[in-house]
């Protein structure tokens, strides 16, 4: 009989776990329905009930939010992502530096900080002692990387998987020492319909088959 769940995760993770989903419906007949927003969104639809099996969150803090609320089962860190610069095919403003992001006339867009991957950004921005007036900051990294990739931002801080993924920006990389490392970790909601089907897709994400799928997205393994 089929499993149907409901996974809320990070917007980030949609090119990994469409993928992690097509395995799970064609080897273990789970069905899994997908909520992707910025963290912080999915954090609030949860905590004001909204149904849902599993939850995987781009920062610790938004799971650690539903723990204490007594929302989530035991929570495990599943995967890691480093920032990353996205700018236009071929780097045309010729973007090499965080620092260079401060540059006078670039539109650079970041994600707001009360989302994961703008609050990793700042962080990063702040190591490198860069002070950047973005054209805009978007509720959910993915808004970030579309508007660099139309050519409506100059310039935007993504996560590596992004870039690896998105096929329509280049990435600069970001030296360890202004870098953040994210950890994602992922749980079952204690209000899960399906406990069984829920457990089995935190179960294959952890596993040799599903941290493949993940590093072949540009996520490190857990």
């Amino acid at each position: 009989m089929n499993s149907v769940i409901t996974v809320f995760a990070a917007a980030s993770l949609q090119p990994a776990f469409d993928k992690i989903g097509q395995r799970l419906r064609s080897n273990q007949n789970i069905v899994t329905t997908f909520s992707y927003a910025g963290t912080q969104t999915l954090t609030t639809q949860l905590t004001q009930g909204a149904p849902a099996d599993v939850f995987a969150s781009a920062d610790v803090a938004h799971m650690t939010t539903l723990n204490t609320a007594g929302l989530v089962q035991e929570s495990h860190v599943f995967a890691h992502n480093r920032l990353e610069i996205a700018v236009a095919k071929g780097n045309p403003k010729g973007i090499h530096t965080l620092a260079d992001l401060a540059r006078s006339g670039l539109v650079v867009v970041l994600a707001d900080p009360s989302v994961p991957a703008g609050k990793y950004a700042q962080q990063a921005l702040a190591k490198a002692k860069v002070t950047v007036h973005p054209a805009s900051l978007e509720q959910q990294v993915t808004g970030v990387l579309s508007k660099v990739a139309l050519g409506e931002a100059d310039a935007g801080i993504v996560y590596h998987s992004d870039i690896v993924t998105s096929g329509k920006v280049d990435g600069v990389a970001i030296p360890d020492a202004q870098n953040v490392i994210a950890d994602y970790p992922i749980a079952v909601l204690k209000a899960a319909k399906s406990q069984t089907g829920a457990t089995q897709f935190v179960s294959f994400v952890l596993s040799p088959d599903g941290q493949t799928l993940l590093k072949a997205a540009g996520f490190q393994g857990a």
